[in-house]
């Protein structure tokens, strides 16, 4: 049975994964801003009242909270990371292609574990 455990111990990263999974992250981390940054735009040009700016301001700190606790770079917890962005949309298979395919597996799995 597949579980969270499978991410647990050392994994190592040759320097090309290292390489790959910056660009990977990197790309995620720009496609969710950039999502985020639509949609306050959006909520932004139909601001009428003042309580309409708050809503917006909220938006962007609940939002910020989310980016920050995700996206975190370290390579003891980077399989799980991209597990979560694969999940959510932020990162295709292709944006992974040069990891190892043990490793692809471990974040599709992942990312499977998480819609549980």
């Amino acid at each position: 049975m597949e579980s969270i455990k499978q991410f647990e111990g050392e994994i190592t990263w040759t320097s090309t994964e290292k390489k790959t999974a910056r660009r990977a992250f990197d790309k995620a981390f720009e496609r969710h801003c950039t999502a985020i940054t639509a949609e306050a735009k959006q909520m932004l040009e139909t601001v009428t009242a003042p309580s309409d700016v708050r809503r917006v301001q909220e938006y962007l700190s609940e939002h910020l909270k989310t980016v920050d606790r995700i996206y975190q770079y370290r390579y003891s917890a980077l399989l799980l990371v991209f597990s979560r962005l694969m999940r959510d949309g932020w990162v295709t298979e292709a944006d992974l292609a040069g990891l190892q395919p043990e490793k692809i597996a471990s974040i599709k799995c992942g990312a499977s574990l998480f819609d549980r």
